[in-house]
């Protein structure tokens, strides 16, 4: 027993040396803006800032809610003593560890001939690999690895979907399953459908259909199959039933997202973007890697050597598989919707037998090396972390000393003004409003348009041209670097109606 938890700790230690080391890359990378500076990126943190500071809020959210997300980050707020890009980079820590937690629970028990802990850490070190040969800026490449590090992409839904795979994995492994795995499995899928309905199309439809297979392959667990897409469905079901009471926060049910008229274009857009993602060594890299996984996955599906490998090894190839063509059938134009892509297939090392080392030296030794490579990234990814973390932004700073300062309320538009509203003394001081003054209630308060009028507004390269109903200009125009803020005091401008 003794033995068992020192594994188990070593495998906890090993994935928070690969949080740290991916961590580091990401906030050190050109696509730390999707961590730290992304418009969209920056609700949870808005959310979880508001409830801290008293604040319940009348928040105008997508069809996410973002619950679990907002649950996390919260916490790490109240007891981290950090800044908020502190609190960020300690939250993309904590979901490479929730995601080690999930892989965990899908390796299975100790049994004599496995591994499942080193097997583990290897699957968290492939998914790592592939955020290492992420670092592009654009929130819609193919680089999908590298939204788990996020607050806002869907991170608490990947560790939902792995959470399932593994239930399903563990009830399908006890020769007498009880309830309690097919019970947990429901509620996963109820609380992950209630914040995301995506979840529904990576893991209730994937997921059913494989053990659909399985029940139709494999008569013994045909029982514990069918209880299991019971649970899966039935706790979608009350998931979506549960969105009710929030309808009023959902300014968008999603439903305009799907366009089966475009599957075409949905399918070229998707084609472009992996012709992108080629166009690096890292994108050909972790391509490359994607697909010898995939390849493995087919190859382990007909070689398992019990149901719950053969469960995981075909889900590792089935949930990209079906994901993919569902949304190019939907006609979506979105690449975070296709995270499957990266995360599924690492599972199905979690399939593969231990590796004999023929001297126990060897085996020694390969594992002192493995650690101490480890150990040696995950220190030097500390200062990395730190250092993108609090590093100054003066044009930032110079926005925020002046709008607090001002004691008045401005506005800006969603991609200009959501950094400077997170870091403002006083978020509602900043009205997120359209090119026309209209209030924009999109991932926002809606508390914020009860001001009725600003005196200045903030504009940046992605602002578009104002058309403001007023003829009046501005008195004084404040430079701050890549910002700038148009001062009209001491005249109003009148914030029109508010629209999503």
């Amino acid at each position: 027993m003794r033995r068992v938890w020192g594994r188990e700790l070593a495998g906890w230690a090993a994935a928070l040396v690969l949080a740290l080391v991916t961590v580091g890359h990401l906030a050190s990378s050109p696509r730390s803006v999707l961590m730290f500076d992304d418009g969209d990126s920056l609700i949870v943190a808005l959310v979880g800032r508001s409830i801290l500071d008293g604040g319940g809020g009348d928040w105008a959210l997508s069809s996410v809610l973002f619950l679990p997300e907002i649950a996390v980050f919260t916490a790490l707020d109240a007891v981290v003593p950090l800044d908020v890009n502190g609190v960020l980079a300690a939250n993309a820590v904590v979901n490479v560890l929730a995601l080690y937690g999930a892989i965990r629970l899908v390796a299975g028990r100790h049994a004599v001939g496995r591994a499942p802990v080193a097997w583990s850490v290897a699957a968290l070190a492939a998914f790592a690999i592939l955020v290492l040969t992420e670092s592009g800026p654009s929130r819609d490449a193919l680089e999908l690895a590298s939204l788990m590090l996020t607050t806002t992409y869907y991170s608490a839904t990947v560790v939902a979907v792995v959470l399932a795979i593994g239930l399903c994995r563990r009830f399908l492994d006890r020769p007498r399953g009880g309830a309690a795995l097919p019970v947990s499995l429901g509620i996963v899928a109820a609380v992950a459908t209630l914040s995301n309905p995506l979840f529904a199309a990576w893991a209730t439809v994937p997921l059913s259909l494989v053990l659909g297979g399985l029940c139709l392959t494999t008569p013994a667990v045909r029982r514990r199959g069918l209880a299991l897409i019971a649970a899966l469905v039935g706790g979608s079901i009350v998931g979506f039933l549960g969105r009710i009471p929030f309808s009023a926060w959902i300014a968008n049910s999603g439903a305009g997202y799907i366009q089966p008229a475009e599957w075409i274009h949905s399918a070229a857009y998707y084609g472009g973007l992996t012709i992108d993602r080629l166009s690096s060594p890292g994108g050909v890299l972790g391509t490359v890697a994607v697909l010898a996984l995939t390849v493995l996955a087919v190859v382990r599906t007909t070689h398992a050597s019990d149901t719950g490998d053969r469960l995981v090894a075909t889900g590792a190839w089935a949930l990209p598989l079906v994901v993919l063509l569902g949304g190019i059938a939907a006609g979506t134009h979105a690449a975070r919707y296709l995270q499957p892509l990266a995360f599924a297939p690492v599972l199905v090392l979690l399939t593969l037998p231990r590796v004999r080392m023929r001297r126990a030296t060897l085996a020694q030794v390969v594992s002192a090396v493995v650690a101490t490579a480890l150990l040696i990234g995950g220190v030097a990814s500390v200062p990395r972390i730190v250092q993108a973390a609090s590093a100054p932004d003066a044009d930032l700073a110079c926005v925020t000393d002046w709008v607090d300062s001002s004691g008045r309320t401005g506005a800006g538009q969603f991609w200009t003004v959501r950094l400077p509203k997170l870091h403002a003394a006083d978020p509602a001081r900043l009205v997120q409003v359209d090119h026309e003054l209209r209030g924009y209630a999109w991932l926002v308060d809606r508390r914020d348009f009860a001001v009725g009028e600003v005196s200045f507004l903030i504009e940046d390269a992605q602002t578009v041209a104002w058309n403001v109903p007023t003829a009046a200009a501005p008195t004084a125009v404040i430079a701050c670097g890549r910002y700038r803020i148009l001062d009209y005091a001491p005249a109003a401008l009148p914030l029109g109606p508010a629209r999503s």
